[in-house]
């Protein structure tokens, strides 16, 4: 009988989505090209864990706010999810994802596809840096 890893489990397995906020296949199909054109291929192994089950655990932890070290094992390692969370974080990926699916949502809606106005609560922007001491005081 052969045994298989948890990675290449998940990356083979199609299955139903466990969790509130796993991808829906039409989120995944809006990203799943902006991702896999993102991969480089170049030396060393090449990747073995699916790259939907990476995005799912993502959301699982925003949406759940649990630690990396609680994510639960139906996810590929959290050492897995941490490397391409730092990835995409640092290239750029994540940012492109967020604008891509907003973009869908906004046409699927019947919207332009960027918004045209924005609100800020004049609230919480802050007007000035912090404070910086200038000078010597002799006297202190």
């Amino acid at each position: 009988m052969a045994t298989f890893t948890r990675m290449q489990v998940a990356a083979e397995t199609p299955r139903q989505p466990r969790y509130p906020s796993d991808l829906t296949d039409a989120q995944w199909k809006q990203l799943a090209p902006l991702l896999e054109e993102r991969q480089r291929m170049g030396p060393g192994r090449p990747r073995r864990v699916a790259l939907r089950e990476v995005v799912n655990a993502l959301l699982y932890m925003k949406q759940t706010g649990c630690a990396w070290r609680y994510l639960p094992r139906e996810f590929p390692p959290r050492s897995t999810v941490h490397y391409y969370f730092e990835k995409w974080t640092t290239d750029g990926t994540l940012h492109a994802a967020v604008d891509r699916l907003r973009e869908a949502m906004r046409r699927h809606q019947g919207r332009a596809a960027r918004p045209t106005a924005a609100i800020i609560d004049s609230q919480t922007v802050k007007t000035a840096g912090p404070t910086v001491e200038v000078g010597w005081d002799g006297g202190k």
